[in-house]
């Protein structure tokens, strides 16, 4: 199995004599040559608190064994539970026997207040268990405020999770929990952010989560950047991922001109796309070779690390008098991340008090989201823009639905 990598520019050619911005769209897909697929390190961490009480403790259990019997022998689970505390109720463990660990995921009561960091700390010790050779994942999940608990703490632990190649997903159930902080753990780790917004959704929601990890191929993917002295990195937010959920993505510059860039797990089946922002010097006319780019990855199946995927040249040409035309592929991803952050500016107006502004924001989002065939999240985005014209202001499951419209393209757009 190898990493492809497939690199495109929004447009190969330039004007000779001028400086300009292209942006780079960069797929990673795993090639998968067998059927067989790492096995799971998985880590449920489970909020019981008082307020899960009743039916969505009762969902969320039932969601949990659910996962329990799509696990193979030769993949490892642990179970972690908290409230205002943490404790680890299934330590790590082969998936041997099925019944007994289904039956300790029934016994967990509803209790306490909300500490989110204990129980991610006690994850990672459980994972870190079980970590070489495996797909190490964890799916935190809560319905509350981090009232007991250090929301700064939180990111730390998921920074530092991504240090050891695990990764958090994290699902917020019912309608009171902070969607920054747990966008921010999933952002830093490299995971997904999923909404549950009723009960009855978390059994399907946990499935799709799980079908998706059980996709990954390899882990630990690094996009190697080096660019020579005719381009350098946008000087605002260059480097984002488009897919399969917009996440602005931070990277690390060892020496000029190199840069490092985590992006985390691989799969054969759901491409990971990047979109990085490039500004180039005015150049000569002529073909100019403006960088490399490759993969760093480590394949868990093989126990091997710091494999490489093929090295791309990017070049770009310099002609007189260019009139732009973008690549209709490259075109998508823009639409993909401008949707976002039109989304992150009404969310930013909204919380200043500027309701209009807010709101035409929301529009213009959903006329992005349009324009990329995303017709679900359009929905998403103009039912908000006109709750906040109605109203002044947005529910907490509204402004929930909005971000995740704003981060995962919620409908397929139509085949060409």
């Amino acid at each position: 199995m190898t990493v492809e990598l497939i690199a495109k520019l929004s447009d190969p050619i330039v004007s000779a004599g001028q400086g300009t911005q292209r942006q780079l769209e960069l797929t990673l897909t795993a090639q998968r040559q067998q059927q067989q697929r790492a096995p799971l390190n998985l880590c449920l961490i489970l909020d019981h608190s008082g307020s899960m009480a009743g039916q969505p403790l009762e969902t969320v259990k039932r969601a949990a064994q659910s996962l329990v019997d799509r696990l193979l022998p030769t993949d490892r689970l642990s179970v972690v539970a908290f409230d205002h505390k943490a404790q680890v109720l299934v330590p790590n463990q082969f998936v041997e026997n099925k019944a007994a660990i289904k039956a300790q995921i029934a016994t967990l009561e509803p209790s306490g207040g909300t500490a989110i960091d204990l129980g991610m700390k006690l994850a990672l010790t459980e994972l870190a268990k079980a970590k070489q050779g495996t797909i190490s994942q964890a799916f935190l999940l809560t319905d509350g405020e981090n009232e007991h608990g250090d929301n700064q703490r939180c990111l730390e632990l998921a920074k530092l999770a991504a240090e050891y190649n695990i990764t958090f997903n994290t699902l917020g159930f019912g309608i009171h929990w902070n969607q920054d902080v747990l966008e921010q753990i999933a952002d830093a780790a490299a995971g997904r952010l999923v909404f549950i917004e009723y009960a009855e959704q978390a059994i399907a929601c946990f499935q799709s989560l799980f079908s998706h990890i059980s996709t990954v191929d390899y882990t630990n993917a690094h996009v190697l950047l080096t660019l020579s002295e005719a381009a350098q990195l946008g000087n605002f937010k260059p480097v984002n991922q488009v897919a399969p959920d917009t996440i602005e993505l931070t990277y690390e510059s060892p020496s000029p001109h190199e840069y490092v860039i985590r992006v985390g797990d691989v799969s054969a089946t759901i491409k990971r796309t990047l979109l990085i922002t490039l500004s180039t010097q005015p150049l000569p006319p002529g073909s100019h070779l403006i960088g490399f780019v490759q993969v760093r990855y480590d394949d868990p199946v093989q126990q091997t690390t710091g494999l490489f995927s093929e090295k791309i040249p990017l070049t770009l040409t310099a002609e007189p008098d260019h009139i732009p035309q973008v690549d209709p592929e490259v075109q998508q991803s823009i639409l993909t991340l401008e949707k976002y952050r039109k989304t992150k500016l009404a969310e930013t107006k909204l919380q200043a008090g500027d309701t209009v502004g807010a709101a035409t924001f929301l529009q213009s989002a959903a006329k992005t989201a349009l324009q990329m065939g995303d017709t679900e999240a359009a929905k998403v985005l103009e039912a908000s823009a006109q709750e906040l014209q109605q109203q002044s202001t947005l529910s907490e499951s509204t402004l929930k639905r909005t971000r995740i419209a704003s981060k995962t393209v919620l409908s397929n757009p139509p085949s060409n």
